[in-house]
């Protein structure tokens, strides 16, 4: 019998993809672990690789075609078949994204094995996903009387969340997910609606990629949900700056240059050790408190921004940090981050010094609790051993969720910060 090959789930929070490169075509025999195509998810660009020995039949999406997860692809006919032309690839409809990703949602993100349907008002099948049909069953609608936007008109959250609630056909089979009870989250907010008039400007409209629609929900959601309270201190950088070009001398033999950033994560990291209310994550009715920090780190990209991490920075040297950011930062430009090296993170560094910018405030990006915001060192006056002088000084902003994190607490959190920045052999010892 022939196989199919549908579109995979490579992240747990994955619910589309876009078919960016087929690297084989109709007629290729491939076997286990062959590299079958490109991937595009909302954050890289992944590989997808062969289970199965076979020959290439069909191929029935085209390359630059957003599919739904669980979309048939592609074919590999069985033994004993050939292979036939490919059809005129025609785009599969993709169900709308998915809240945030949490551990819970991991089952929600993978194909779902077989539909199941449920009691209708009359003789037709009502297709919905199991999302969609708790969704239904907490809000009181009727699903049977819904129409679904999905695949092969599935009814999917989104059909749901837009729907006027009413009384639930009786009987309605329950939905469960085998790995996790289902977690209750605010609806998403409707998208902004469009310019009442454009007029005779000229102009283009310009698609969202995958990853400008998740930035711009989960920046939404942040600023609506979470109550950032923001606090800024003036660092003074000389000391800092003089143990950077000394600590660089002793390192150009093994290839290694720090960076401000680098020392800065370092800092960021040993902070929250110091602070440790300040590691933690707001959960509803509890407070998840971290013992390690893992800084995530602000890379921008073509297309939008990403996050890679630094895993258990404050246990790390300067010099490992720099070697292991370059390298993700690297991966992070060429789209070839796995989900692991950006997903998690206790706190988030954002350093926008490189671009003049004096300061800002950064916007939180939940589940965590804090985000540091770096500006740009320069010469200011400063008091210097209680005189007026001339130092180089930089000005950082936390942005705390109030939630989790009271100002107090955040306030001495700014100060250790600064007192490790201003004290830089704190950072080595």
């Amino acid at each position: 019998m022939p196989i199919e090959l549908k579109m995979p789930a490579l992240s747990p929070t994955m619910e589309v993809g876009t078919l960016a490169k087929w690297m084989v075509k109709v007629g290729d025999v491939v076997k286990s672990g062959d590299l079958l195509a490109e991937i595009e998810t909302d954050k890289a660009t992944m590989e997808f690789e062969a289970v199965d020995e076979g020959t290439i039949s069909e191929i029935s999406v085209a390359e630059g075609t957003e599919v739904a997860v669980g979309t048939v692809i592609a074919m590999i006919a069985g033994e004993g078949e050939g292979a036939k032309p490919a059809p005129a690839p025609t785009p599969a409809p993709a169900p709308a994204r998915k809240e945030d990703a949490a551990p819970a949602a991991k089952a929600e993100a993978a194909p779902a094995p077989a539909q199941v349907s449920a009691p209708a008002k009359s003789s037709d099948r009502v297709i919905a996903s199991p999302l969609a049909k708790r969704l239904a069953a907490a809000k009181g609608v009727d699903i049977s009387g819904l129409t679904g936007t999905g695949p092969s008109g599935r009814i999917v959250k989104a059909d749901v969340e837009g729907a006027t609630p009413g009384a639930a056909p009786a009987g309605a089979a329950e939905v469960a997910v085998a790995t996790a009870a289902p977690v209750a989250r605010p609806t998403t907010p409707a998208p902004a609606p469009a310019p009442a008039a454009i007029g005779d400007i000229p102009h283009e409209t310009v698609k969202l990629s995958g990853m400008r629609k998740t930035i711009a929900r989960r920046l939404t959601e942040s600023k609506q949900q979470v109550p950032h309270i923001y606090l800024t201190v003036d660092i003074r950088l000389d000391a800092l700056l003089k143990l950077r070009g000394e600590l660089n001398g002793a390192l150009t033999a093994r290839g290694v240059k720090l960076s401000v950033n680098d020392m800065l994560i370092k800092a960021l990291a040993l902070s929250l050790v110091e602070v440790p209310a300040c590691n933690v994550s707001f959960a509803g009715d509890t407070l998840i408190q971290y013992s390690r920090a893992d800084i995530a780190v602000a890379v921008s990209i073509s297309g939008g921004l990403i996050t890679p991490i630094i895993v258990g920075a404050e246990s790390k040297a300067m010099s490992a940090i720099s070697i292991e950011m370059k390298e993700l930062a690297d991966k992070a430009k060429t789209g070839k981050l796995q989900p692991h090296e950006y997903q998690g993170g206790t706190a988030s560094i954002s350093n926008m010094g490189m671009f003049g910018i004096k300061n800002f405030d950064a916007v939180i990006n939940p589940p965590q609790a804090m985000i540091m915001a770096i500006g740009a060192g320069e010469k200011r006056p400063y008091i210097v051993d209680d005189a007026l002088a001339i130092a180089t000084v930089m000005s950082a902003t936390g942005s705390f969720d109030h939630r989790a994190i009271d100002g107090s607490d955040g306030a001495q959190f700014m100060r250790a910060f600064k007192t490790l920045v201003e004290n830089p052999l704190g950072l080595v010892a």
